[in-house]
Protein backbone atom coordinates (compact mmCIF):
# COMPACT_ATOMS: atom_id res chain seq x y z
CA UNK A 1 0.00 0.00 0.00
CA UNK A 2 1.15 3.52 -0.72
CA UNK A 3 2.00 6.12 1.90
CA UNK A 4 1.41 9.72 0.81
CA UNK A 5 1.92 13.08 2.54
CA UNK A 6 -0.55 15.86 1.67
CA UNK A 7 1.03 19.26 2.41
CA UNK A 8 -1.55 22.04 1.91
CA UNK A 9 -2.83 24.83 4.14
CA UNK A 10 -6.47 24.50 3.02
CA UNK A 11 -8.30 21.84 5.12
CA UNK A 12 -11.05 21.41 2.52
CA UNK A 13 -8.54 20.70 -0.24
CA UNK A 14 -6.61 18.28 1.98
CA UNK A 15 -9.89 16.45 2.58
CA UNK A 16 -10.78 16.49 -1.13
CA UNK A 17 -7.41 15.19 -2.37
CA UNK A 18 -7.42 12.66 0.47
CA UNK A 19 -10.76 11.34 -0.81
CA UNK A 20 -9.36 11.14 -4.35
CA UNK A 21 -6.39 9.11 -3.07
CA UNK A 22 -8.46 6.72 -0.95
CA UNK A 23 -10.98 6.22 -3.74
CA UNK A 24 -8.34 5.54 -6.40
CA UNK A 25 -5.92 3.65 -4.15
CA UNK A 26 -7.88 1.76 -1.45
CA UNK A 27 -5.88 1.08 1.68
CA UNK A 28 -3.45 3.91 0.99
CA UNK A 29 -2.11 5.65 4.12
CA UNK A 30 -2.19 9.46 4.08
CA UNK A 31 -0.52 12.02 6.33
CA UNK A 32 -1.44 15.71 6.37
CA UNK A 33 0.30 18.97 7.17
CA UNK A 34 -0.35 22.66 6.55
CA UNK A 35 3.10 24.30 6.25
CA UNK A 36 6.57 23.64 4.91
CA UNK A 37 8.34 23.31 8.27
CA UNK A 38 6.11 20.46 9.42
CA UNK A 39 6.31 18.87 5.95
CA UNK A 40 10.11 18.82 6.24
CA UNK A 41 9.86 17.21 9.70
CA UNK A 42 7.32 14.59 8.58
CA UNK A 43 9.44 13.72 5.54
CA UNK A 44 12.42 13.09 7.85
CA UNK A 45 10.30 11.00 10.25
CA UNK A 46 8.66 8.98 7.47
CA UNK A 47 11.39 8.19 4.98
CA UNK A 48 9.19 5.38 3.63
CA UNK A 49 6.83 7.90 2.01
CA UNK A 50 5.97 7.02 -1.58
CA UNK A 51 4.96 10.55 -2.51
CA UNK A 52 4.59 14.10 -1.21
CA UNK A 53 1.84 16.32 -2.64
CA UNK A 54 3.08 19.86 -2.11
CA UNK A 55 1.10 23.10 -2.37
CA UNK A 56 3.08 25.98 -3.87
CA UNK A 57 1.49 28.70 -1.77
CA UNK A 58 1.26 27.34 1.77
CA UNK A 59 3.18 29.03 4.64
CA UNK A 60 6.96 28.72 4.41
CA UNK A 61 7.09 27.79 0.73
CA UNK A 62 8.36 31.09 -0.69
CA UNK A 63 7.48 29.91 -4.16
CA UNK A 64 9.62 27.08 -5.49
CA UNK A 65 12.23 27.54 -2.74
CA UNK A 66 10.17 25.24 -0.55
CA UNK A 67 10.36 22.51 -3.19
CA UNK A 68 14.13 22.90 -3.36
CA UNK A 69 14.40 22.64 0.46
CA UNK A 70 12.29 19.49 0.53
CA UNK A 71 14.25 17.88 -2.31
CA UNK A 72 17.54 18.72 -0.57
CA UNK A 73 16.37 17.36 2.79
CA UNK A 74 14.61 14.23 1.49
CA UNK A 75 16.01 13.53 -2.00
CA UNK A 76 14.67 9.96 -2.17
CA UNK A 77 10.99 10.92 -1.76
CA UNK A 78 9.21 11.97 -4.99
CA UNK A 79 7.45 15.34 -4.78
CA UNK A 80 4.48 16.48 -6.85
CA UNK A 81 3.36 20.10 -6.94
CA UNK A 82 -0.40 20.49 -6.53
CA UNK A 83 -1.39 24.08 -7.20
CA UNK A 84 -3.98 26.45 -8.63
CA UNK A 85 -1.11 27.97 -10.63
CA UNK A 86 -1.44 27.52 -14.41
CA UNK A 87 1.61 29.36 -15.72
CA UNK A 88 3.54 27.16 -18.15
CA UNK A 89 6.93 28.49 -17.05
CA UNK A 90 6.24 27.77 -13.37
CA UNK A 91 5.21 24.23 -14.30
CA UNK A 92 8.48 23.75 -16.22
CA UNK A 93 10.52 25.35 -13.43
CA UNK A 94 8.97 23.01 -10.86
CA UNK A 95 10.04 20.01 -12.93
CA UNK A 96 13.49 21.50 -13.43
CA UNK A 97 13.84 21.90 -9.64
CA UNK A 98 13.06 18.24 -9.03
CA UNK A 99 9.28 17.74 -8.92
CA UNK A 100 8.11 14.55 -10.63
CA UNK A 101 4.78 16.05 -11.59
CA UNK A 102 2.50 19.07 -11.52
CA UNK A 103 -1.22 18.67 -10.87
CA UNK A 104 -3.57 21.66 -11.11
CA UNK A 105 -6.22 21.96 -8.41
CA UNK A 106 -8.87 22.51 -11.07
CA UNK A 107 -8.24 19.05 -12.55
CA UNK A 108 -11.25 16.70 -12.63
CA UNK A 109 -11.20 13.88 -10.10
CA UNK A 110 -10.53 11.19 -12.73
CA UNK A 111 -7.63 13.21 -14.16
CA UNK A 112 -6.08 13.59 -10.69
CA UNK A 113 -6.35 9.85 -10.12
CA UNK A 114 -4.75 9.12 -13.51
CA UNK A 115 -1.97 11.64 -12.78
CA UNK A 116 -1.23 10.03 -9.41
CA UNK A 117 -1.22 6.57 -10.99
CA UNK A 118 1.28 7.69 -13.65
CA UNK A 119 3.55 9.20 -11.01
CA UNK A 120 3.36 6.19 -8.69
CA UNK A 121 4.24 4.03 -11.71
CA UNK A 122 7.47 6.00 -12.03
CA UNK A 123 6.46 8.40 -14.81
CA UNK A 124 6.52 12.20 -14.82
CA UNK A 125 3.13 13.90 -15.10
CA UNK A 126 2.71 17.27 -16.80
CA UNK A 127 -0.66 18.97 -17.43
CA UNK A 128 -0.86 18.68 -21.21
CA UNK A 129 -3.31 21.59 -21.60
CA UNK A 130 -0.84 23.97 -19.94
CA UNK A 131 2.24 22.55 -21.68
CA UNK A 132 0.55 23.01 -25.06
CA UNK A 133 -0.57 26.57 -24.29
CA UNK A 134 1.10 29.55 -25.87
CA UNK A 135 2.44 32.17 -23.45
CA UNK A 136 4.00 35.57 -24.09
CA UNK A 137 7.79 35.35 -24.31
CA UNK A 138 9.34 35.92 -20.89
CA UNK A 139 12.94 36.10 -19.72
CA UNK A 140 12.76 32.46 -18.63
CA UNK A 141 11.25 31.42 -21.94
CA UNK A 142 13.94 33.28 -23.87
CA UNK A 143 16.56 31.41 -21.87
CA UNK A 144 14.88 28.12 -22.81
CA UNK A 145 14.84 29.19 -26.45
CA UNK A 146 18.56 29.95 -26.31
CA UNK A 147 19.09 26.34 -25.20
CA UNK A 148 17.00 24.82 -27.96
CA UNK A 149 18.04 21.55 -29.57
CA UNK A 150 20.41 22.21 -32.52
CA UNK A 151 18.81 21.44 -35.90
CA UNK A 152 21.38 18.77 -36.70
CA UNK A 153 20.47 16.86 -33.52
CA UNK A 154 16.77 16.93 -34.40
CA UNK A 155 17.61 15.82 -37.93
CA UNK A 156 19.39 12.79 -36.48
CA UNK A 157 16.09 11.51 -35.03
CA UNK A 158 13.99 9.07 -37.04
CA UNK A 159 10.42 10.04 -37.89
CA UNK A 160 9.05 7.74 -35.17
CA UNK A 161 11.46 9.20 -32.62
CA UNK A 162 10.30 12.70 -33.58
CA UNK A 163 6.68 11.64 -33.05
CA UNK A 164 7.57 10.22 -29.63
CA UNK A 165 9.50 13.37 -28.64
CA UNK A 166 6.60 15.55 -29.78
CA UNK A 167 4.20 13.66 -27.52
CA UNK A 168 6.71 13.68 -24.66
CA UNK A 169 6.83 17.48 -24.94
CA UNK A 170 3.04 17.55 -24.63
CA UNK A 171 3.24 15.79 -21.27
CA UNK A 172 2.13 12.33 -22.38
CA UNK A 173 3.30 9.24 -20.48
CA UNK A 174 4.88 6.24 -22.21
CA UNK A 175 1.54 4.44 -21.93
CA UNK A 176 -0.34 7.30 -23.61
CA UNK A 177 2.28 7.59 -26.36
CA UNK A 178 2.08 3.85 -27.02
CA UNK A 179 -1.70 4.04 -27.32
CA UNK A 180 -1.72 7.14 -29.54
CA UNK A 181 1.00 5.85 -31.88
CA UNK A 182 -0.33 2.29 -31.82
CA UNK A 183 2.98 0.77 -30.72
CA UNK A 184 4.10 -1.27 -27.71
CA UNK A 185 5.07 0.54 -24.51
CA UNK A 186 8.44 -1.26 -24.58
CA UNK A 187 9.00 0.21 -28.05
CA UNK A 188 8.25 3.69 -26.68
CA UNK A 189 10.81 3.16 -23.91
CA UNK A 190 13.41 2.13 -26.50
CA UNK A 191 12.64 5.26 -28.55
CA UNK A 192 12.92 7.46 -25.45
CA UNK A 193 16.34 5.99 -24.62
CA UNK A 194 17.52 6.61 -28.20
CA UNK A 195 16.16 10.18 -28.11
CA UNK A 196 18.02 10.98 -24.88
CA UNK A 197 21.24 9.55 -26.30
CA UNK A 198 20.99 11.43 -29.60
CA UNK A 199 20.09 14.74 -27.94
CA UNK A 200 22.87 14.41 -25.38
CA UNK A 201 20.55 14.82 -22.39
CA UNK A 202 20.41 12.76 -19.21
CA UNK A 203 16.69 12.43 -18.58
CA UNK A 204 13.19 12.87 -19.97
CA UNK A 205 12.69 16.27 -18.35
CA UNK A 206 15.76 17.77 -20.03
CA UNK A 207 14.47 16.47 -23.36
CA UNK A 208 11.02 17.97 -22.76
CA UNK A 209 12.44 21.34 -21.75
CA UNK A 210 14.78 21.55 -24.73
CA UNK A 211 11.99 20.57 -27.13
CA UNK A 212 9.50 23.03 -25.68
CA UNK A 213 9.35 25.35 -28.71
CA UNK A 214 10.34 23.02 -31.53
CA UNK A 215 8.15 23.17 -34.66
CA UNK A 216 7.81 19.41 -35.16
CA UNK A 217 5.77 19.81 -38.34
CA UNK A 218 8.87 21.23 -40.04
CA UNK A 219 10.89 18.08 -39.31
CA UNK A 220 8.04 15.60 -39.87
CA UNK A 221 7.61 16.82 -43.47
CA UNK A 222 10.80 15.00 -44.47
Amino acid sequence: MYKILIADDHPLFREAIGNVILSGFPGCETLETEDLDSALILAQEHDDLDLILLDLNMPGMNGLNGLISLRNDSPTIPVVIVSAEQDKQIVLQAITYGAVGFITKSSPRDQMTEALQQILNGNVYLPSDIIRSERPTSRIQRRHEENQIPAEMLSSLTRRQLLVLERMSEGESNKQIAYNLNIAETTVKAHVSAILRKLGVHNRIQAVLSAGNVDFSQYLKR
